[in-house]
């Protein structure tokens, strides 16, 4: 009602400028015509018409800018606030969810609702405390219950769902992106590979493999483009068994983010939200070292090795491809880690990578002669990869490594 109002002053003024300014062209043309035969004129009528004119230009211009955003006398008020993603387990009916935790609380411990495609909004703790029966899906592609985030896993991870949309089928399954918050607040996008069975067993929950990247701002589908058709060509044959892979982005602020494992491993291994979100937007295994593993090829090897020695009580497995190892940190990462826990990881690498297996062997004597936990890891050096390409022999050791962490891991149920 109000923007209506507007456009009544909006065409007086329109019309009073436009009057205004003919006058003023006249009485210049007058002037210029006196001055032609030498006559005197008088300059005050055209300039009150040219500056009358001049004000009602402006007034034409503030009163359409007032009309278009209807920001005049309080007409803010008819916008709308902007639509912000909402955790999808309910709040008020996360005591019923904890309730029912250990038996048939699926169905009452949490409501799915649609989601915008940002990032996720931190669980109230009674949301979280109701996780263990599970969170209901938003993702497509048949996204299910997650598992228990809280009645396995090590740290109770915020159980919240995103929207994450599809992106592509690469390797036969399908491929989904979306932001999550990272370990420093600020949020980067995901991508989540589901394999071929995700969609066929709609019943079946799946491990999960956490894959780091090393180039910053980036995923690992990015730098290694056929680990998808590694694994999907590795489930074909039956040499592996189906998993989830998530591939995070890689913070910013460094060139090569996997250097900062020897600083921090703990910021690189422990990714609650991502967990957390994984799990409620997914079917997946329950969050821990049974179900959940870390892989790394190339400048991504040493993130997925801190992972493994860092957070075995996180990450069952870990496999690192093709990497360059800084021994004495990764040392000094596994003997910091939890108590009563030992790591399990493979170091791959080409038969014709002298350097590659060269620096595993290294961090394999330095941890079984380091202290404490790191002294007590398992590792593996595979050494046998050899093709007529790097790029075939890249895709081997993906496919080797993919046996290892499902071997590793629980069994999709």
């Amino acid at each position: 009602m109000v923007r209506s109002l507007l456009v009544i002053p909006l065409l007086a003024a329109a019309l009073g400028g436009i009057w205004l300014a003919r006058g003023a062209q006249q009485r210049w043309r007058d002037l210029r015509a006196a001055e032609t035969y030498e006559l005197a004129g008088d300059r005050l009528p055209m300039l009150v018409r040219a500056a009358g004119a001049m004000v009602c230009g402006v007034c034409v211009t503030a009163l359409t800018v007032l009309t278009t955003l209807g920001a005049f006398g309080g007409l803010g008020r008819d916008v709308q606030a902007p639509d912000r993603a909402e955790p999808v387990v309910d709040a008020g009916s996360a005591g019923a969810g904890s309730g029912a935790g250990s038996g048939g609380g699926t169905g009452a411990g949490a409501a799915a609702r649609p989601q915008q495609a940002a990032p996720p909004v931190a669980a109230e703790s009674a949301a979280a405390a109701g996780a263990g029966a599970g969170a209901a899906p938003v993702a497509p592609a048949a996204v299910g219950a997650a598992g228990a985030v809280g009645a396995a896993g090590p740290a109770a991870a915020p159980a919240v769902a995103s929207r994450f949309d599809s992106v592509g089928h690469p390797g036969g399954g399908e491929l989904l992106q979306s932001a999550v918050l990272g370990p420093d607040g600020h949020p980067r996008n995901v991508r989540v590979w589901l394999p071929p069975q995700y969609a066929k067993e709609p019943n079946t929950h799946f491990p999960v493999v956490v894959m780091h990247a090393a180039a910053p701002q980036k995923t690992a589908d990015a730098e290694v483009p056929d680990v998808f058709e590694g694994i999907g060509s590795a489930l074909q044959t039956g040499r592996t068994r189906p998993f989830i892979l998530v591939a995070p982005e890689a913070p910013n602020g460094t060139a090569h983010p996997c250097e900062l494992v020897a600083a921090a491993p703990a910021a690189v291994a422990d990714d609650a939200t991502l967990r957390g979100t994984i799990a409620a937007s997914f079917r997946t295994l329950p969050p821990g070292p049974a179900s959940w593993g870390a892989l790394g090829v190339d400048g991504g090897a040493p993130c997925a090795a801190a992972a493994g020695l860092s957070r075995p009580d996180l990450y069952g497995a870990a496999a690192a491809v093709s990497g360059r190892y800084d021994a004495i940190a990764l040392t000094q990462t596994g003997a910091e880690a939890p108590a009563g826990s030992s790591a399990k990881l493979l170091l791959a690498a080409a038969k014709a990578d002298s350097a590659g297996l060269d620096a595993a062997r290294k961090l394999q004597s330095a941890l079984k002669a380091g202290p404490g936990a790191a002294a007590k890891a398992d590792v593996r050096i595979s050494d046998n990869v050899q093709d007529f390409t790097p790029d075939r022999e890249r895709l081997r050791l993906v496919r080797q490594a993919a046996q290892f962490l499902a071997e590793a891991l629980a069994k999709p149920s």
